[in-house]
C-alpha cells in the first residue's frame, strides 16, 4: 500500500490551488480581473471562472502567466522530475 496515496490531491484541488496562487499574485500587483483579461487576451469570463473554479486551458493559463510576468515559473514546470524507479532511469537513458 502506498502511504503517499492519501496525500495526493484531485485535479480539481490542484486547479483550485493554482488559481488561488494566481489570484494572490494578481491582487498583490493591484491588477483587476478586467485589466488582467486585457493584458493577457483571455476573456474576462475565463479569468473569473479560473479564479473561482480553477478551470482553464493550458494556453490561457500561459497567456495569464506571461501577462503577470511569471511565465518562467510555468516554463520550469516538470523541469527536474525525480525518477520513481530504476526501470525509469534505464528507460530515460534510451
Amino acid at each position: 500500500m502506498n502511504i503517499f496515496a492519501f496525500q495526493q490531491k484531485t485535479p480539481e484541488e490542484i486547479g483550485t490551488l493554482i488559481a488561488q496562487r494566481i489570484r494572490n499574485i494578481r491582487r498583490r500587483r493591484k491588477i483587476s480581473q478586467k485589466r488582467l483579461s486585457e493584458k493577457s487576451g483571455v476573456s474576462l469570463g475565463s479569468v473569473k471562472r479560473f479564479e473561482r473554479s480553477g478551470e482553464i486551458s493550458l494556453f490561457s493559463l500561459t497567456k495569464i502567466a506571461i501577462a503577470l510576468e511569471i511565465d518562467r515559473e510555468l516554463e520550469d514546470l516538470f523541469l527536474e522530475v525525480p525518477f520513481l524507479s530504476i526501470e525509469e532511469i534505464i528507460n530515460g537513458e534510451a
